[in-house]
């Protein structure tokens, strides 16, 4: 039946795809601390079943089915992502299917992913996705999305964690804030969202909170501690729900007592704190003054108190870095009790302040984005340091930190949540002993 006598319009195949170069897959894939990643869940929230049939592709767990047939393909850069989605790209394009991409690399260099896509979505995309949406379902999509206002985070949809297809060691994630006041050098927040710290209702993120199965999750914000008022208030509301989280926060939010009370009362299990380094020099390399050096025992040690665990960003090859950081790191995080570290390789992230900085003395040692991972390449040419002794001193410290020599010294410390901290530390020494295998 002709359309003109009522029939109903065929719904178009929309793919979403959560891309994983071969290098970090092969990096993260024995690890047991893995996190279902939000973004793609979260936009396929945004789409009109009506208009869409939507499918969604982890490339941490599936293979891209590039042999089916899709209307559009929408793929979300990150910057090692970014020659890895260009391949992506060029296999469906090469078969007439339209391609989308958004996400920090696409808003960092618009005009070099914009080359690679039929359409960009570029920045925030709450407002700017769901219009692109509309406008290709009705043909007159166009090359590309800029946001230009600060979006609000009221009445976002919850993400469609069911078209994710998820390992019993995969967690769930929430939104309940976006932003960070702070400024370091390394990081591209700043360059990514809108300068605005925004929070989301409380009752909004509790609704979510309780329809979800999961009973651990974590908070996919990027300084859930930022705006304290609205902290205190969501850690009262809560609580009730009896679910276990993490949350990533900063050092200096977490010197008050009553806020981290409300948090272990809430259900946290551990907090994200980027540390970054153990050297007042490479703080300031950093630009990371908002942490308290001389103040980290004491906050530590607090937060061990409430029976919380930390889990520390420590970034290696900062300018004042020498050969001698990675046992100074390390013996810093056993005096500590540090419970868990995400470690890294500093990243020139394109846009950055460091970036701008190495660019401008010639110490970029390449434009191949894989190598911007942090883990598995250096990007660029230390002050400090060679490229080999940055990589083979990061692979020692991350050896090292996860034996299970270092783990009970750190445990003599720390003595928080034993069970937890020993699954999670042997969850990470799977990972470094599969790379180095």
């Amino acid at each position: 039946m002709s359309a003109a006598l009522g029939s109903t319009p065929r719904r178009l195949r929309l793919l979403l795809i959560q891309p994983e170069n071969r290098r970090i897959h092969e990096f993260r894939r024995r690890q047991l601390n893995n996190f279902a990643q939000v973004t793609m869940p979260y936009l396929a929230g945004y789409v009109d079943q009506s208009a869409y049939e939507v499918a969604l592709v982890d490339e941490y767990h599936d293979a891209i089915p590039y042999a089916q047939d899709w209307d559009l393909v929408a793929l979300t850069v990150n910057t090692p992502n970014a020659s890895h989605c260009y391949d992506i790209s060029e296999r469906f394009r090469g078969r007439g299917i339209a391609v989308v991409m958004g996400g920090p690399h696409a808003t960092l260099l618009p005009d070099e992913v914009g080359a690679w896509c039929d359409h960009l979505v570029v920045g925030e995309a709450e407002s700017t996705w769901p219009e692109f949406l509309a406008d290709f379902a009705r043909g007159r999509a166009q090359p590309r999305y800029q946001s230009t206002r600060v979006p609000t985070l009221a009445g976002i949809p919850r993400p469609r964690w069911d078209l994710l297809r998820r390992s019993r060691t995969m967690k769930s994630a929430v939104v309940a804030s976006r932003g960070c006041p702070y400024r370091c050098r390394y990081c591209n927040l700043k360059q990514i969202y809108h300068d605005a710290l925004r929070t989301r209702p409380v009752a909004e993120v509790v609704a979510e909170l309780a329809v979800s199965r999961s009973r651990f999750f974590v908070f996919w914000d990027d300084n859930l501690f930022a705006d304290r008022g609205y902290a205190e208030r969501l850690l009262r509301a809560v609580a009730p729900l009896r679910r276990r989280w993490a949350a990533q926060v900063t050092l200096r939010d977490c010197d008050d007592e009553e806020l981290l009370q409300l948090a272990r009362q809430a259900g946290c299990q551990y907090l994200f704190i980027g540390l970054e380094t153990f050297s007042a020099g490479s703080l300031k390399d950093a630009g990371k003054r908002i942490n308290p050096l001389a103040q980290y025992d004491r906050i530590i040690g607090a937060i061990h108190a409430h029976g919380i665990m930390v889990q520390a960003g420590i970034v290696f090859g900062f300018d004042s870095d020498t050969v001698d950081v990675f046992s100074q790191t390390l013996s810093a995080c056993e005096r500590l009790g540090i419970d868990g570290v995400t470690a890294s390789m500093l990243i020139p992230l394109p846009g950055t302040p460091i970036h701008r900085q190495f660019a401008a003395e010639g110490r970029l040692l390449t434009k191949d984005w894989t190598a911007y991972d942090g883990k598995t390449a250096v990007a660029f040419q230390p002050a400090g340091l060679t490229v080999d002794q940055l990589m083979a001193g990061y692979a020692w410290f991350r050896r090292n930190f996860y034996s299970l020599r270092s783990f009970l010294r750190r445990m003599r410390v720390s003595r928080t949540r034993p069970l937890v901290n020993f699954v999670m530390n042997l969850g990470y020494w799977r990972g470094v002993r599969a790379h180095r295998n």
